[in-house]
């Protein structure tokens, strides 16, 4: 069979990869097949189905579990691609930020730890933290790292193309996964949302968990790499412009700073914007769009996340004609 993945960011390629590997004969279109413009480069690559569930519908969460479930082996076949386990440390800083920050951890099951303890886990956290909660199956990969490694996978089968009608595409099938672009290509109503996000770097070991953390009433991820990159994001803003603010870079620091002071210390490398494929309820769209056309889009903030999981969905769809369960409730249909 031959299959156009048209898009070339962290889905499409991962759903082209899982193609290949079962048999078909697979082409990427993508404009900038070497370039940078994806979500996936700016995105930290928290894999934490947990955090994400609380703010979803229902039927997203069991989709999110499945698909971390998937990411140890599916790390271990891409190679380095910086996955970490050693968990997430959920934080907050103020009494009010305690009490929303509850609600969340009561959802996940997570037992309540005091600022003692979450320090003796991480004691570079700030003292004036007042309780907080550990997520052992909540973990990390480096989507740089990731995208490089389904690129090598797919060498050879890039057309450096922009696509502006999939029926100009010659192929038995075409999967649009084409993440803000799915919007243009058909029809559905995915939109950008802008994530400002800032990478630090200090000597290695600062921190060992990602952080969750809220800091009067402000929420901050903190994300380390094992060479002493601190990925530090994100904002959430209802935009399609590439502006870094002040007031977006200020916000994220603050929080940070307020959580981990001995992050002053560390270098800012650099200021990134991406724009989320979002959806009207935030969850992706999946599924077949009319006998030819499959769309796997509009994954906000669970591209990285939910890569496995959608690769083999998808490729099971594409290949066999038949649509798992799990697809049900993400059908093109549902808009």
């Amino acid at each position: 069979m031959r299959v156009a993945i048209v898009g070339g960011g962290i889905i499409g390629l991962a759903v082209g990869r899982e193609l290949l590997l079962r048999g078909a004969d697979v082409t990427v279109y993508d404009p900038a097949p070497a370039g940078t413009g994806g979500a996936w480069h700016v995105a930290a690559g928290m894999l934490a189905p947990g955090g994400e569930s609380a703010f979803e519908f229902p039927f997203l969460e069991p989709l999110l579990e499945a698909s971390n479930a998937l990411w140890p082996e599916y790390a271990a076949a891409l190679g380095d691609v910086g996955y970490d386990d050693a968990g997430t440390l959920s934080v907050a800083l103020t009494a009010d930020d305690l009490a929303e920050a509850k609600r969340e951890w009561q959802h996940q099951k997570l037992a309540t730890l005091t600022g003692s303890q979450v320090r003796d886990r991480e004691p570079s956290l700030s003292p004036r933290i007042r309780a907080g909660a550990f997520s052992p199956t909540e973990r990390q990969v480096d989507p740089r790292k990731v995208v490089a490694a389904l690129r090598s996978s797919l060498h050879g089968r890039f057309v450096s193309q922009r696509v502006t009608d999939i029926s100009d595409i010659s192929a038995d099938s075409v999967v649009v996964a084409a993440g803000v672009g799915t919007a243009s290509l058909t029809g559905l109503p995915v939109r950008p949302v802008k994530g400002q996000v800032l990478r630090l770097r200090g000597e290695p070991g600062l921190l060992r968990h990602v952080i969750d953390g809220a800091a009067d009433g402000r929420h901050v991820y903190l994300v380390p790499r094992a060479d002493g990159e601190v990925v530090v994001g994100a904002t959430q803003e209802e935009r399609s412009d590439r502006a870094v603010t002040a007031g977006g870079t200020h916000d994220l620091l603050r929080a940070a700073l307020d959580l981990v002071p001995g992050l002053s210390e560390h270098e800012i490398t650099e200021l990134t914007v991406g724009h989320r494929p979002g959806t009207p309820d935030n969850a992706p769209i999946l599924g077949r769009l009319d006998d030819r056309t499959v769309v796997a889009a509009g994954h906000h903030r669970n591209g990285v996340l939910l890569a496995p999981i959608t690769a083999r969905l998808i490729a099971d769809l594409v290949l066999t004609g038949t649509a798992d369960p799990l697809l049900d409730s993400f059908t093109p249909g549902r808009f």
